[in-house]
């Protein structure tokens, strides 16, 4: 069902996002990848998951509180990953400091 498809899975250098974006690339999916991290690590890892699971995958360093940056992002999966149409699974972790502000007042 998801392979071919192409998906962009933010904070997917490390933690529940590498989880995402391995579960997917494992059902065929190719992927952008997107999050903080050293370069050179995350190309190892960049490289190590195209190898792994036979998908195109890439990376854009993409600062999700820039909307310009994310628009990148979006046209280099689309051209990167030959798709006409990207699904993006965005985390929105505590620690990457993007949760929605009712969140502090529901979870203090």
């Amino acid at each position: 069902m998801l392979k071919g498809k192409s998906a962009i899975v933010t904070g997917s250098t490390s933690g529940i996002g590498l989880g995402i974006a391995r579960t997917l690339a494992g059902a065929g999916t190719n992927l952008m990848l997107n999050g903080f991290g050293d370069a050179k690590e995350i190309e190892k890892l960049r490289a190590a998951l195209a190898a792994e699971f036979k998908v195109k995958v890439g990376y854009h360093g993409a600062d999700l509180s820039k909307p310009e940056q994310i628009r990148d992002m979006v046209a280099a999966a689309i051209s990167e990953l030959g798709a006409r149409a990207v699904a993006a699974i965005s985390l929105l972790a505590k620690e990457q400091g993007c949760r929605p502000l009712h969140w502090k007042r529901r979870w203090r």
